[in-house]
């Protein structure tokens, strides 16, 4: 799966990753449906994070569609209410 951090660049996250990012996912899920600003802050950091060390960076000069982009991790608790619904992020 190819994941854009925005700012940052893209990664290719092996599969073997991908549940860990879905758990993550869900997790965001239930902190907006709850309003927890402080657990949404921390679970999209740790999102970035998961990216990042699991993940390979794909050049700069490599265009490659992204299967998803992590929103940014500023993002506001108003604003995640129209992503993190539902399934969030990653259905499933």
């Amino acid at each position: 799966m190819i994941v854009r951090i925005l700012g940052e660049g893209q990664f290719n996250l092996p599969g073997a990753a991908i549940d860990e990012l879905n758990d993550i996912d869900n997790r965001m899920v239930e902190a907006v449906e709850s309003e927890d600003r402080d657990a949404l802050h921390s679970l999209l950091l740790e999102m970035e994070s998961l990216v990042r060390e699991k993940g390979e960076p794909i050049p700069l000069d490599e265009l490659v569609e992204s299967d998803l982009i992590l929103p940014e991790t500023d993002l506001t608790l108003e604003e995640a209410e129209s992503i993190f619904v539902g399934e969030g992020l990653l259905p499933g």
